[in-house]
């Protein structure tokens, strides 16, 4: 059945139009069967065959291409079949035809091989992606509105048989309702150069130029975030969102394409989920479940089979995934902000802590969940763990504050619900065990030994001690915000007071916190949420993304909860006796601590400024001609935007402690 694209009704042709569409080269077997809208005039139209059932709309307006060509619109030299095209229209130079289309308005198509829909179509919807284990067992179904979220629990949580069988179902169904005998292209897309297009859904705005293949997709493109996909791109079975650009060789096969990613120069993937704000270039990827912000950029770095996300790959960084006796069966995760230097490989199975830094060969599969923001290094082929030395790092602040400018979501909708706190409950408890683990490795192997085995790492005695002070600085730095921000603006008469507020709005939050690929939640929650999968009350892919979307809008009201237990037995105070005394402790141990840090970052970002950096500059001069190459091209320490904000951040944090402080000694 064909799609009206206006309000208006539409007629038949009259006589004279299909006299004047003949003299003009046109032909049909079936001139009867086209319905042309009330203001349809025909000379715009010529050397066309038409055949199926047809409708056109006015042909009206022009199109301004790139140099300044105007192309007015029409249809010329194509063959169209079972297709209803919308008013100001371009199509032209079609070589084979089009067939089963319905085609919005303002849409320009030139020079395009071939572009039908065969049958009935879910359009990419319903794909089952192999994703973390090439062999199966892991499957997540893509369909139009999957966030990270929901392919996570779909993926990682296949203990619970029957919550994976109910999501398969909902997804099935989503699929089933959107199936369509017939193809779509939305408002004002542009079709240019193109090959093969076959079963696939095109969104508004879409421009798609020089593209060589796709093949059973959906382009979910419109108006606030246009999707761009560039020459030689070829797609089978896949979903692109809104925002994404897909460019320049491109190889995407069974892979959803989250908003605003960006691939190009002959990036291939197959069996991927790839979330917002991705961006991959040059390398291979198998079988990965890309999380928000995954960035590769190299032609020798390869990911396979592991989970990622607020990742930076180093070029050649690589892993395997099978020990050549049952095959590819191995997976990894590298938890979010989690980097791999160059060169660096890990053999699968694996885990490696959040924010943490890989350098070297890793093959004793390390597992460092609990010791987040360290460093894995590779001496002599054994891995050492330098745990928690990551909190000090210039490149760590710097990565947490540039996530969120690089979001380039434009669309209203947003998928993903990603929360970018560097500290949170989730890695805040970490930090919590990590202490606990290094303080009982001291205990068990003595003080005085030169290094401890930890799994199947090494830390070496001096690391040990800093990793319990550094992650001690993270637990008084987040606990004490909590506080602090939880105090903020209220002038307090009485300690009684006081102890009102700190108590929690809601008993949610309490106990185990989880990253759900970029949403950071009270473990509880995501246990309501797959009961209620499971019970059949989230019977839908919208009630489920409703129900994430409630937990990430109720975060700073959850974190609370869990920021409250963790601070009376940190501080060792208890809310029934908490005094303003026992807060204006708190907040000076906040103080030295965010103060203490701030310093040590400080300290990092001036070695970029050492005489070390300087090599290279100044290539044929003196050391003094050195000295102002380098400040032309990178600037002087002092001036330098990041160490300014890191001065200013002390300043801020040192005046918002003393708020706080004055006015609890001014009760009363």
């Amino acid at each position: 059945m064909l799609i009206n694209n206006s309000k208006m009704d539409y007629r038949q042709l009259t006589y004279a139009e299909i006299e004047k569409l003949k003299s003009q080269g046109c032909h049909s077997d079936e001139w009867e069967l086209i319905e042309v809208s009330p203001d349809f005039t025909p000379e715009y139209i010529h050397n066309t065959t038409f055949s199926g059932k047809i409708r056109l709309g006015s042909f009206c307006g022009d199109f301004v291409l790139a140099g300044g060509v105007r192309k007015i619109s029409g249809i010329r030299n194509a063959y169209l079949h079972n297709v209803s095209v919308g008013n100001g229209c371009c199509i032209e130079n079609i070589k084979n035809y089009i067939a089963n289309y319905d085609i919005s308005d303002r849409v320009f198509i030139e020079n395009i091989d071939c572009m039908i829909v065969d049958g009935e179509t879910t359009f990419g919807n319903g794909t089952e992606v192999s994703v973390l284990n090439e062999t199966g067992g892991r499957e997540v179904i893509i369909h139009d509105k999957l966030s990270a979220h929901e392919a996570y629990i779909a993926a990682m949580y296949r203990h619970r048989p029957e919550l994976a069988f109910k999501m398969k179902t909902l997804v099935q169904k989503y699929a089933e309702d959107i199936s369509s005998e017939r193809g779509y292209i939305g408002n004002d897309s542009i079709i240019v150069d193109t090959g093969y297009i076959k079963n696939v859904k095109i969104g508004s705005y879409c421009k798609i130029e020089g593209a060589g293949r796709l093949k059973n997709g959906s382009l979910n493109s419109n108006k606030y975030a246009p999707i761009h996909i560039g020459y030689g791109v070829v797609c089978d079975d896949f979903i692109i969102s809104s925002g994404s650009h897909i460019e320049d060789g491109t190889t995407l096969t069974r892979c959803f394409v989250g908003q605003s990613c960006h691939m190009g120069h002959n990036y291939s993937a197959s069996d991927s989920l790839f979330f917002c704000n991705c961006q991959e270039e040059n390398g291979e990827a198998c079988a990965i479940f890309a999380g928000p912000f995954t960035v590769t950029h190299h032609k020798s770095t390869l990911l396979i089979a592991g989970m990622f996300s607020f990742m930076n790959a180093g070029s050649g960084s690589n892993q395997s995934n099978h020990m050549y006796k049952l095959g590819p069966i191995h997976q990894g995760i590298l938890e979010r902000g989690a980097k791999t230097s160059s060169d660096s490989y890990i053999l699968w199975p694996a885990r490696i802590g959040a924010f943490s830094l890989v350098m070297g060969r890793h093959v004793a599969h390390p597992d460092t969940t609990n010791l987040p923001f360290s460093y894995l290094i590779e001496e002599k082929n054994t891995t050492y763990l330098i745990p928690g030395v990551n909190l000090r790092s210039v490149g760590t602040i710097r990565d947490a504050q540039k996530w969120p400018k690089r979001d380039n979501r434009k669309d209203p909708c947003k998928m993903d619900k990603v929360n970018y706190n560097l500290l949170s409950p989730y890695t805040i408890q970490k930090m919590f065990n990590g202490r606990d683990i290094l303080k009982e490795l001291s205990r068990v192997s003595g003080e005085t030994s030169s290094t401890y085995s930890y799994q199947s790492a090494k830390i070496k005695n001096s690391s040990l001690n800093s990793g319990i002070k550094f992650y001690e600085i993270g637990i008084t730095k987040f606990l004490g915000n909590s506080v602090i921000k939880r105090l903020e603006n209220i002038k307090f008469k009485n300690d009684e007071e006081i102890r009102q507020r700190l108590y929690p709005d809601t008993a949610i939050g309490s106990g185990e916190w989880v990253d759900v690929s970029g949403l950071i939640a009270p473990r509880s929650e995501i246990n309501r949420l797959m009961e209620d999968i499971e019970s059949g009350s989230l019977d839908s892919v919208e009630k489920i993304d409703s129900r994430l979307s409630e937990i990430h809008n109720n975060y700073y009201t959850y974190e609370w909860t869990w920021a409250f237990e963790k601070m009376q037995s940190f501080f060792g105070v208890k809310i029934e006796s908490i005094t303003s005394e026992d807060i204006i402790d708190i907040v000076e141990k906040w103080k030295e601590a965010v103060i203490g840090l701030d310093r040590m970052v400080y300290d990092d970002a001036r070695k970029e400024f050492s005489l070390s950096a300087m090599t290279g500059f100044g290539a044929d001069g003196s050391r003094e001609e050195q000295l102002m190459d380098f400040e032309q091209v990178r600037g002087d320490f002092e001036n330098n935007p990041f160490v300014h904000a890191v001065l200013e951040h002390i300043k801020v944090k040192r005046e918002l402690g003393d708020e706080l402080i004055d006015r609890l000694r001014g009760m009363g």
